[in-house]
């Protein structure tokens, strides 16, 4: 039926004299059909993923339109969407990510913990925020019937429903270990040291990690004043990425 509507579409520029009429009777509702039919076909995509991609490092832009086309191949009904400020896909929950950076661009899969190859995904993701390594160029992409074959596996998961085991409490959250001089600036601070005191563990820790993994004291220094003022407004270390 797609077809034949791209007929008419074409058709319609040559036809003229006594079939024009006629012809744009038919046309009308022909034309209305294949827009709307163009719509469904795109409705699965998200144009802020084009901005994003067009945004994007030269060296990028291959990378994600191909990772990009693969995610569509492998599973027809994927959906876009933008969460956390880079490209997700989801389908029935989540699904895959990709995003880019300076030097290189990152994806991963949401259920990579429960697919075949967990632990080779697993190390791949060192050095870098994705199951697939750091990709800087498509040579870096696995081959394309290899990376269909993750997708399609991440899609089953999905489909039989399998979730993801719930995250084990951080044992070592309770016994988190608050340094000295983050106890004295934060005292001095009654709206932060208030807000900070009602935080989880978790969202302490992060704050405390940060900081503590400054590589100098000017560094340290800026971020102790930084998390000060976004403890004192309710933020967490990660609230820019936070939906």
């Amino acid at each position: 039926m797609i077809a034949r509507l791209l007929n008419w579409e074409v058709n319609k520029k040559i036809i003229t004299g006594e079939n024009k009429k006629a012809f744009d009777k038919k046309n009308n509702f022909c034309t209305l059909m294949y827009n709307i039919l163009n719509l469904i076909t795109m409705g699965k995509k998200d144009a802020r993923i084009d901005t994003y991609i067009l945004k994007a490092a030269p060296f990028a832009k291959p990378i994600l339109n191909h990772i990009r086309s693969m995610v569509h191949k492998a599973c027809p009904d994927v959906e876009e969407t933008i969460k956390w400020s880079f490209p997700h896909f989801d389908y029935k929950g989540s699904f895959c990510s990709m995003a880019s950076f300076k030097e290189h661009c990152a994806f991963g899969f949401w259920k990579a913990a429960l697919m075949e190859e967990a632990e080779n995904l697993k190390v791949n993701q060192k050095g870098s925020m994705g199951h697939l390594g750091r990709i800087t160029s498509l040579e870096d992409l696995p081959r394309d019937n290899i990376l269909l074959k993750y997708l399609k596996e991440a899609k089953r998961l999905n489909d039989d429903g399998i979730k993801l085991p719930s995250r084990k409490k951080d044992v070592e959250n309770k016994d988190l270990i608050i340094p000295d001089f983050f106890t004295k600036a934060i005292n001095k601070n009654k709206k932060a040291l208030k807000v900070f005191e009602a935080f989880s563990p978790s969202h302490k820790k992060e704050y405390i990690q940060w900081i503590t993994e400054a590589k100098s004291e000017d560094t340290k220094n800026r971020r102790m004043e930084t998390a000060l003022e976004w403890i004192a407004e309710g933020k967490g270390r990660n609230w820019k990425y936070e939906r």
